[in-house]
């Protein structure tokens, strides 16, 4: 979108400016009820309807250097957490806002880096006192007395006994398999008809909880181990949270966003009754309003557990989770089915259809199936010239020899079902179904896995490399059934389901009649996913409801209404440098209120879209009374949680709704990291435009034609 540059003021730094500009278009992105936008294709007329951060930045026209910055920036925060991007876009925004006007009251820059760097970790450092463990936010929100109504919550053991009660599921699929081949999902059942072992579940909607842990870590890196012993261990409070934009003692690798990098293991039955429902409480207070994706979680972790009761232990594996989205159903058909359900043609389907109840042999491979695939890391002959890799006249030959011997290869190991994960090349994928061999393409490396696990086979890289050892056995296919047991046609491609006895992958369909909307709908259900995998990382939670911000506004004036003597002191000790430090001392004041002005200004605008202030004038009254009453009770903090227990919290004056509303929980990693994200690219982009400015050319940029575009320090 070049208009989102259209209030960029040539006196001005011109890159700050456009980080202001871009950030303003996701404003309305910002709180838990977001407001969509749609974006146009000028060229096709194409639409797109979006609703998170990433997405809006995917879409602009990103094509100056501070624009390709912030793509980078909001890139890398959702790749290795999958939420606080927004959070991160705003704050952008507001701090390039706030740096500006600290440059129009000639602070300098140094002055400004080294305050708000400053600044910002102390905020971190003081806001620790607001995580809490996931053990604590298990008990609470399971002792509550007044439960939320928002999602139509039970009590906890109402959600341990929905796991059983078949008035809670909405629909069963039959299964395929034999009965002996069949997962049990519901062995306690009051009713016979859903103690067959033929009836499989398949879409649990319900509200229900599910088991409550508490997190400790394992010898795997990768792995969360949650004890429901009911215990809590005294390291959960004395663990401090260590950052570092370029070192961790965590490794980077333990909030990886990849799917096959980490999971959350919960081990044991609880103790305590009221924590078996614990974790699904925690992803309600997690899903800030997102009402689908936080049942289908509920319903995967409920699942989970269900299917792991017999050796008491429970895996949260995001690589055993993937989605499926399905054009031309409504949102109420959206549900958890297990195996793997994706889209295939109409002519496969057909071959599906011959397959049905059958047994099929399954083959793995990791690449592409093609003539021209060669794996990373093959070295062509050096003393070849390639004269013509493709040509023509030989087409027909040399094509249909390939293809031949790779059907033959298929044939003579008795392939039935090949799962491939990148392209297929489309005459053998003809062939195939014409001699009943069904290939699928663009397969996941987590599928692969997981079907190899369950077969014991190890995924192949050519159809040259195959042996009798790489192929599996036991696998189903059938077509997919929607809740009232019929299977869906939906034209161009058909939803399939294919299982192997024992699989533990789940796939989360979501379905919806607005094409435009089908991409957002996988990444609310993604972020919810990933909000419960890091807090489950994590082993602790913010307050949210704009807690954790609010007290860093009150931290902040603290800090700026220490003694000038005491400040100074302070500076000296910590910069070595008595002109830094005197500078800093200097303008601290004014850099830390501009710091806060970011944090007070995304308070502002998430009541405002909350719609908890008519106004931003009414938010920032608000805030400013809270931040008084806080200043008055002597503890900040105290007051704060407080409040956040009351409900009261930043809860403005245009409603007269009173009652205890859902208590709402932040990842502490994912939000610490978006704030250190935003605030680095604000003074990178500050720090690039003053080298460029104050460069060796100065005088002759004031003598030119130019001298009007660029602010002189």
């Amino acid at each position: 979108l070049p208009m989102a540059f259209r209030d960029v003021n040539a006196r001005r730094h011109t890159g700050l400016q456009q980080l202001s500009s871009l950030a303003l278009a996701g404003r309305t992105l910002l709180g838990p009820m977001k407001s969509c936008k749609f974006i146009v294709d000028e060229s096709t007329s194409e639409s797109k309807l979006i609703c998170s951060a990433v997405r809006l930045i995917e879409s602009l026209d990103l094509t100056s250097a501070a624009g390709q910055l912030l793509n980078e920036t909001i890139q890398a925060q959702n790749k290795e957490f999958k939420t606080g991007m927004s959070t991160l876009l705003f704050l952008v925004g507001a701090w390039s806002n706030a740096v500006v006007e600290c440059l129009q009251q000639n602070v300098p820059v140094s002055a400004i880096v080294s305050v708000m760097s400053e600044g910002l970790s102390s905020c971190c450092e003081r806001v620790q006192c607001l995580q809490i463990s996931i053990h604590d936010i298990n008990k609470e929100l399971c002792s509550s007395s007044v439960r939320p109504n928002a999602f139509k919550s039970k009590t906890c053991q109402t959600g341990r006994d929905s796991l059983r009660n078949p008035q809670i599921f909405l629909c069963f699929q039959k299964d395929t398999s034999a009965p002996e081949e069949v997962i049990p999902i519901n062995p306690c059942s009051h009713q016979e008809d859903h103690c067959n072992p033929n009836k499989r579940l398949v879409s649990p909607l319900a509200g229900f909880g599910s088991i409550a842990p508490l997190v400790k870590p394992a010898g795997d890196k990768s792995t969360s181990v949650m004890s429901g012993s009911g215990g809590v261990a005294s390291s959960c409070y004395k663990q401090k949270l260590t950052h570092s934009r370029y070192f961790s003692t965590q490794g980077k690798s333990r909030f990886s966003s990849q799917q096959g990098d980490s999971q959350g293991c919960l081990s044991g039955p609880s103790a305590d009754p009221c924590e078996c429902c614990g974790l699904g409480h925690l992803t309600m207070a997690l899903s800030h309003g997102n009402q689908t994706s936080m049942k289908l979680l509920q319903s995967i972790v409920a699942y989970q557990r269900e299917r792991a009761e017999c050796s008491g232990s429970l895996q949260f594996n995001i690589a055993e989770i993937v989605t499926c989205c399905l054009l031309g159903l409504p949102e109420s058909y959206s549900c958890v089915s297990p195996g793997f359900v994706t889209l295939v043609s109409p002519e496969q389907a057909a071959v599906i259809k011959y397959f049905e109840h059958k047994p099929l042999r399954i083959l793995l491979v990791d690449g592409d199936l093609i003539e021209q695939y060669r794996h990373l890391g093959f070295n062509r002959p050096c003393n070849v010239r390639t004269v013509l890799e493709h040509p023509s006249l030989q087409e027909g030959r040399a094509g249909d020899l390939w293809l031949s011997s790779m059907l033959d290869i298929l044939i003579s190991f008795q392939v039935n079902l090949v799962l491939v994960r990148g392209n297929v090349c489309k005459n053998l994928m003809e062939r195939c179904i014409a001699n009943s061999i069904l290939v699928i393409g663009s397969v996941s490396w987590n599928v692969l896995c997981v079907f190899g696990e369950v077969t014991s086979t190890q995924p192949v890289t050519y159809l040259t490399q195959l042996n009798a050892s790489c192929v599996g056995s036991g696998a189903q296919v059938e077509l997919w059934k929607a809740c009232d047991g019929r299977a869906m046609d939906l034209g161009e491609l058909v939803p399939v389901r294919i299982e192997v006895r024992g699989i533990s992958m789940l796939t989360a369909v979501l379905t919806t009649t607005i094409a435009s909307k089908i991409q957002l709908i996988e990444d609310e259900f993604w972020t919810s996913v990933y909000r419960l995998h890091h807090a489950l990382n994590d082993k602790k939670v913010f307050l949210g409801g704009g807690a954790v911000e609010l007290l860093c506004l009150s931290h902040i004036q603290v800090l700026a209404e220490q003694p000038l003597q005491t400040a100074n002191k302070n500076a000296v000790k910590e910069f070595h440098n008595p002109w830094l430090a005197a500078s800093v001392t200097e303008y601290k004041s004014v850099v830390l209120q501009a710091l806060a002005s970011g944090w007070k200004q995304y308070l502002s605008v998430v009541m405002c879209n909350t719609a908890k202030a008519a106004s931003e004038l009414e938010a920032c009254t608000s805030v400013d009374h809270h931040l008084k009453k806080a200043a008055d009770c002597g503890s900040p903090s105290a007051y704060i949680l407080k409040e956040f227990r009351r409900g009261d919290l930043l809860r403005g004056g245009s409603g007269d709704d009173h009652r205890e509303g859902l208590k709402v929980y932040d990842n502490v990693t994912a939000k610490i990291e978006a704030w250190r994200r935003a605030l680095d690219l604000v003074l990178l982009v500050l720090q690039t435009d003053a080298e460029i400015i104050t460069g060796p050319k100065r005088n002759q940029l004031l003598n030119s034609h130019v001298s009007n575009e660029f602010m002189f320090l």
